[in-house]
């Protein structure tokens, strides 16, 4: 997973502010009571730090993966 991939997933899910406020508040013991920012800055891998977001804010599986696209209609 890419950064810019793990931020999408965020703000998807959470809202951009409220993504972000999370990433430098929550510590997760998963990460070794790190938060999400923490635990990227020493290197996890970032799924693994999107999943145990995903874990403690009870998102459903089927929001894991982000938002499905919304089909394009041809003209």
């Amino acid at each position: 997973m890419r950064r810019s991939q793990f931020w999408q997933l965020m703000d998807d899910e959470f809202g951009a502010a409220y993504s972000r406020h999370l990433a430098g508040s929550l510590a997760l013991r998963e990460l070794g009571s790190r938060t999400p920012l923490q635990a990227i800055s020493d290197g996890w891998d970032l799924k693994a730090v999107w999943i145990a977001v995903c874990e403690a804010q009870d998102v459903p599986e089927q929001r894991r993966l982000g938002k499905e696209p919304k089909p394009v209609r041809g003209r």
